[in-house]
């Protein structure tokens, strides 16, 4: 098998995965009434106790404006608090709330369920050597560029014709 076809396989199968565990985290997190940018939100504060909208930004890979609606949303929804930095008031401090915490616990609990169910369905001696891969995909994916220039996603004449359809 050429190295072609093996990238073709691979991308298949890391795009279905990615599309089968997104739509479960779709369904969990519409459940609790927020969405998927709000819910992996709630999940890093959780981890950190306290982050920036900048630190908020830069772990979940979502630009300022967004990441500000994301948390205009949550505080609205009375699930985290902003309070400024008490040594740099340039910054606002996000929080979870009592109401956030709970929720975080729920999405966890939902969450490392289906994870259990996912990785109980690998044949028992195949689960050690797909869980010590799986670092190796994410440094591969951390360390690759991902910026595509139009010439790399599509050829020309599929731009003039109206767009580039991209998966």
């Amino acid at each position: 098998m050429t190295d072609t076809n093996n990238a073709e396989i691979f991308r298949e199968i890391v795009k279905l995965c990615v599309r089968k565990t997104g739509l479960l985290q779709k369904a969990d997190a519409s459940c609790c009434g927020i969405t998927i940018a709000q819910c992996h939100t709630l999940v890093e504060i959780s981890k950190s106790k306290c982050l920036t909208l900048n630190e908020l930004s830069e772990l979940l890979n979502l630009d300022k404006s967004t990441m500000s609606r994301t948390v205009d949303n949550l505080v609205n929804a009375g699930l985290v608090e902003r309070q400024i930095d008490k040594t740099d008031r340039r910054y606002m401090n996000i929080t979870l709330t009592a109401k956030g915490s709970e929720m975080v616990q729920g999405i966890n609990s939902n969450m490392e369920r289906y994870f259990e169910r996912i990785l109980h369905s690998i044949p028992e001696e195949k689960r050690e050597l797909v869980m010590s891969a799986l670092p190796y995909l994410l440094t591969a994916v951390n360390d690759t560029d991902m910026s595509f220039g139009e010439s790399q996603c599509c050829s020309g004449s599929i731009q003039e014709e109206g767009g580039c359809n991209c998966e």
